[in-house]
């Protein structure tokens, strides 16, 4: 074992996708950002999902005003499309026009589904008692939607140096997880 800098721990336990989350300001048009900083909070009654952004970013202000958003999750192949929108603010660029992405209406919040991506999570804000100190968001998921048949369903893992992995083989081991078996379909 060698030593590792604790200021970049981040890179070896993060936990999920990158993801996009798209927002629609009260007067304005929709918005989409890349977000690697997510995790989830609680399985079930609710399922809840932390999330961090912060007032850096153009969406913040959406999501404070409005208290709702959607979580997107894009395929792998969208790996370039996801890093640009990352470089490029809100405030002054259209990214569904930008990045071509494709809007579908949600059925519980005003903010967009992205149709391109593998799924699709609309989000109520369930806690904001953290947002102030650590720009940290409680998530309430309220409609979920897939994408089953999207030719690439492999997800990217931002490794947090400007490099990423891609999800490999599913590996089944449901039948000894006995004690979450509540989880499974």
């Amino acid at each position: 074992m060698r030593k590792y800098p604790v200021s970049k721990v981040y890179r070896l336990l993060e936990p999920g996708p990158v993801v996009l989350v798209t927002t629609r300001p009260k007067n304005g048009p929709p918005n989409v950002m890349t977000m690697g900083f997510h995790m989830v909070i609680q399985h079930d009654r609710p399922p809840l999902i932390g999330c961090i952004i912060g007032p850096w970013d153009h969406s913040y202000t959406a999501l404070r005003d409005t208290g709702e958003c959607v979580i997107a999750i894009p395929g792998a192949d969208l790996a370039e499309k996801m890093v640009d929108i990352g470089n490029c603010s809100g405030q002054n660029t259209d990214k569904f026009t930008r990045f071509g992405f494709t809007q579908s209406k949600a059925k519980t919040v005003s903010a967009p589904l992205i149709a391109d991506c593998l799924a699709n999570i609309e989000c109520h804000v369930s806690d904001t008692t953290m947002v102030e100190r650590l720009s940290l968001w409680i998530l309430e998921p309220r409609a979920a939607w897939i994408s089953p048949d999207r030719p690439e369903q492999r997800t990217l893992h931002h490794r947090g140096d400007g490099t990423f992995t891609i999800d490999g083989p599913v590996i089944n081991l449901q039948d000894r997880m006995i004690l979450w078996k509540q989880f499974q379909d």
